[in-house]
């Protein structure tokens, strides 16, 4: 296996917060005192493109990738609600790190719908034990988005998976992937690869301008083995509609809120300790102008509606999972999810780009400084809004209320 990564730097230490909480203590609290951590060297990480590897165990400690996860497997068995709020205080200490827990996350969903008890068992536990299990799914070419050529072929008494695979989000920080492939039959099945596999290569290739360091590099498979109690077959999110649709798109939605919250975070201490008024304004300290109050207050106004949106989204993600959980999956409830998550990821990602550029007004000249880092919000938030299209998100939630048509059944939406 060949590895390409950034060399680490000094570890977190293991704080109160960063100790696996138990069962029903508020984890977004313990998310938020992580967050906190994540901040102090979010702006370095960033201008020197160095991986949050250590930051990332100090995450696993806490078992925060393990939101989902059953309490008897060792996971928090956190409602939606709570995953949204710690991925909102993640993303505001540094949203890479978010992002890099996003594709597990939901990972853990779809194990618990669609896997056999055997498979549940062995991989909550895998992950309830610190281990990080992320996606391999995302191909280039192919006419439409989504479309793979990835194969799964049986050879004797295995089978092998042959491919590429692009933006596998978190990829040095895991020890398993979750890969889809086409098999003999022209169905789409999910494997799940250990990390060290024999024919397994990673490549920390990740070249965009914002979200650094998530290690979405490229994974490729060479007639890798795996064995027929490492593959099941998971609904498309095509074929039906379940809870997981909105429950992807919430937790970009809380990403996105939470980038714009630690920039206007920067923008107070720009303004407390560093910033002159203009002679012209008529008062002693920036703190004090009105022009600077006034991008305050709009600034906060974005974030709290953001902040908002995503939390009432989760609980309409949460009615719709314990209906699915219950046994009585409720179309209504799906649906409602859906459109309240299309509704935050509209108002979260303007308001991360709208604050990011905004911090910019109260930063003046000085805030070009690159050791400061300020651009990181806006190069984050422009990078992460692009992983759906925003445009389509106006277009089915304005059909739903005027037409009464549904949102399509896909990951994006």
């Amino acid at each position: 296996m060949t590895m390409t990564v950034a060399p680490r730097v000094d570890a977190l230490p293991v704080t109160e917060a960063s100790v696996r909480p138990a069962i029903g203590v508020d984890v977004s609290a313990v998310a938020a005192a992580i967050g906190r951590d994540l901040a102090a060297g979010a702006a370095r990480r960033d201008r020197d493109r160095i991986l949050p590897g250590v930051e990332m165990e100090a995450v696993k400690r806490a078992g925060l990738h393990a939101l989902r996860v059953p309490g008897q497997f060792g996971g928090l068995e956190a409602d939606w609600l709570a995953v949204a709020r710690v991925f909102l205080a993640l993303s505001r200490g540094d949203p890479n790190v978010a992002q890099a827990i996003q594709p597990g996350t939901l990972f853990a969903e779809i194990l618990r719908a669609d896997a056999p008890p055997t498979l549940q068992h062995r991989y909550f536990r895998v992950i309830g034990a610190g281990e990080l299990i992320t996606n391999a799914i995302a191909e280039r070419g192919g006419k439409f988005y989504g479309d793979g050529q990835t194969t799964i072929r049986r050879q004797g008494q295995s089978r092998r998976i042959d491919g590429t695979k692009y933006y596998a989000t978190g990829s040095a920080f895991a020890e398993f992937f979750f890969v889809t492939a086409n098999d003999e039959n022209g169905r789409v099945v999910t494997a799940i690869v250990p990390r060290d596999r024999a024919g397994v290569a990673f490549v920390d290739d990740w070249n965009g301008f914002g979200q650094r360091t998530t290690a979405s590099g490229t994974v490729r498979f060479e007639a890798v083995e795996v064995h027929d109690d490492e593959v099941f077959v998971a609904a498309e999110p095509q074929d039906r509609r379940w809870h997981l649709q909105a429950s992807a798109q919430l937790m970009h939605a809380a990403i996105d809120a939470g980038i714009a919250q630690a920039a206007i975070d920067d923008g107070l201490v720009l303004c407390r300790e560093r910033g002159k008024p203009l002679r012209e304004s008529g008062v002693e300290r920036q703190v004090d102008d009105p022009y600077v109050l006034r991008a305050i207050g709009a600034m906060s106004a974005k974030v709290e509606a953001a902040v908002a949106l995503v939390e009432r989204a989760a609980r309409l993600v949460d009615a719709a999972a314990n209906h699915f959980f219950a046994g009585r999956q409720s179309a209504e409830a799906d649906i409602g999810a859906s459109v309240a998550v299309g509704q935050a990821r509209i108002v979260t990602s303007e308001a991360a780009l709208a604050v990011s550029e905004q911090l910019f007004e109260l930063a003046n000249a000085s805030g070009v400084d690159r050791d400061l880092g300020l651009d990181r919000h806006w190069r984050n938030a422009r990078a992460h809004t692009t992983h759906d299209p925003l445009s389509y998100k106006f277009k089915f939630v304005g059909d739903y209320l005027l037409n009464g048509r549904t949102p399509p059944a896909t990951v994006k939406f």
